[in-house]
């Protein structure tokens, strides 16, 4: 079992202030969460800077994302390092990620660029249930969602800054393996936890 931060920027997205070696220091540090996916907006650039970076440590994961803005609202996508061809509609990206073996996480679906309801017209992996970034209030809606959809909830800080990291994480059963991680998360094999607790689906 690994625990993960499954959304998390750096400087390569234009609103955050992450270092990529800072991203790399901290989470070798880190006493137990040694994974996180990389998923900037709209660029896959920063995911190959900080696997670069994290190259020398053999006992981390980087797990190759983005967050991609598509014109119904946010989408994350893990375990592919390229960006999908436009337009960036949700049908699309989906396409995409099955094309490629990725899969497809809606990200905090009911804040401002979430999906919300809409959801339920897609087929997606995951839903993103705990957002480190969110209210409680609004994180509940999400799992709630996730419960209602039988789909696998999961956790990301959604950390545009050094001081929002490891709010929260995933448990996943999985080794540190980018391929094991994605089938661990679409036969939901994870738990969303923030820091002390954990959310059971």
């Amino acid at each position: 079992m690994i625990r993960a931060d499954l959304h998390v920027h750096t400087t390569y997205s234009f609103d955050a202030s992450i270092q990529p070696k800072t991203l790399v220091d901290q989470l070798y540090a880190h006493p137990f969460i040694k994974a996180i996916a990389v998923t900037d907006h709209n660029t896959v650039e920063g995911y190959y800077k900080v696997r670069e970076l994290a190259s020398p440590y053999k006992d981390i994961l980087i797990i190759p994302g983005v967050e991609v803005a598509t014109i119904e609202g946010d989408l994350i996508i893990l375990g592919i390092a390229e960006l999908p061809p436009k337009p960036w509609t949700v049908q699309n990206v989906i396409n995409f990620a099955r094309e490629k073996d990725g899969i497809v996480i809606a990200a905090h679906p009911y804040r401002i660029y979430g999906l919300g309801d809409a959801i339920k017209k897609y087929n997606l992996d995951a839903i993103e249930v705990l957002n480190g970034a969110l209210p409680p209030y609004t994180n509940k809606k999400a799992e709630k969602l996730a419960r209602e959809l039988r789909l696998p909830g999961v956790a990301g800080s959604d950390a545009h800054a050094v001081s929002e990291l490891w709010t929260v994480y995933t448990e996943i059963q999985s080794s540190l393996d980018v391929n094991e991680v994605l089938e661990s998360i679409k036969r939901g094999l994870v738990r969303a936890s923030p820091i002390g607790k954990s959310i059971h689906f």
